[in-house]
């Protein structure tokens, strides 16, 4: 890929050089601290680990998902409307181009695809901003992308911006109006409610919640009983954790991290995409990277690149932690096992 004379005198001052499909031959320039605010964290981190720059030039990258049966990760560039794929073996491509919206630009400041996942089937679902849909499509074989879902009770969404698979079939995804191009005051809104939904395995579309201000990242914990959400709300930030119920609802919710009282590293850096790890841990892009909280709740440490994480997700065999920040892709080494679609 191509790269801005800014972005190629910062990538040179700090030894990188960008990937263009092919594999890293050298070793990788690495950025940023791992902020240590309780021993526990050492458990899951260990104390040489760096954070590493495996790709960088980006606008605004979101939604990364790690392809297991054929090792690859897939990250989408929101504002460039393209979604990468990167391959230890084989660097940075392009996977899809003009994603996120089909129709008349300009659109909005991020009208491509945002958070994806891997269902059951092996199928690659995608957050379609500018289209306002959840789509699908299959990653063996031939076929392009068809729409599951845009609209419920006859209202199409605001911009569906994460997704999680469950094992009982469900797709459950958030719907704040991020993608829109005025957003919450957009005129072309049709449903007043920024919510979770739950779309069944055959089809049937359920609103779960509807009290959250900016619904934002979601996961499930390991067994899959519990779904954390985090309300990307700058003035009230925090991850909520819902009970799944046997049919698949949500009971009620209750505050699991509150990030409101943290200093306030960066402009726009609120908690966004998140994932669990088997041992009960959240690993949460919020104030200062993505902070790391225990089961009970109480927060370790966090991984600072000095640039605002939006996102992440576990790679590799579950023990890697690649990081959408800024415009750069990151991972890094962890000794804890991720929870992986």
């Amino acid at each position: 890929m191509k790269y801005p004379h800014s972005v190629k005198f910062l990538l040179a001052s700090l030894g990188f050089i960008p990937l263009s499909g092919i594999a890293q031959s050298q070793p990788y320039a690495t950025i940023g601290q791992v902020v240590r605010t309780d021993p526990q964290l050492n458990q899951l981190i260990p104390a040489n680990a760096k954070i590493e720059i495996i790709a960088a030039g980006f606008d605004h990258l979101e939604g990364p998902v790690w392809v297991r049966d054929s090792s690859y990760l897939l990250v989408n560039d929101t504002k460039a409307q393209t979604t990468y794929k990167w391959s230890p073996k084989t660097g940075l491509s392009k996977f899809l181009e003009h994603t996120g919206y089909t129709g008349r630009l300009p659109y909005s400041e991020e009208p491509g695809s945002n958070g994806m996942t891997i269902d059951r089937k092996g199928q690659l679902i995608i957050c379609d901003h500018g289209d306002r849909r959840i789509a699908v499509m299959p990653l063996r074989g031939k076929g392009g992308k068809r729409t599951l879902t845009d609209h419920v009770q006859g209202k199409r969404y605001n911009s569906p911006n994460d997704v999680v698979a469950h094992a009982n079939g469900s797709l459950y995804f958030s719907d704040p109006p991020y993608g829109l191009p005025q957003q919450q005051n957009d005129p072309a809104r049709e449903t007043t409610v920024n919510g979770v939904y739950r779309m069944a395995s055959n089809g049937t579309v359920t609103l779960l919640i509807n009290d959250i201000t900016y619904p934002n990242g979601l996961a499930f914990s390991a067994d899959g009983k519990t779904l954390y959400v985090s309300q990307s709300d700058s003035l009230k930030p925090l991850i909520m954790a819902y009970p799944v119920m046997a049919d698949g609802a949500v009971g009620k919710g209750r505050v699991y991290f509150d990030a409101s009282s943290l200093p306030k590293f960066r402009p726009k850096e609120v908690v966004d995409g998140l994932k669990t790890d088997k041992a009960g841990n959240v690993w949460t892009s919020g104030p200062g990277g993505v902070l790391i909280i225990s089961p009970a709740g109480k927060l370790m440490g966090r991984i600072d690149t000095g640039e605002v994480i939006s996102n992440c997700a576990w790679g590799d065999d579950g023990s890697t932690l690649y990081l959408t920040s800024g415009m750069f892709l990151c991972r890094i080494k962890t000794t804890t096992n991720g929870v992986m679609p």
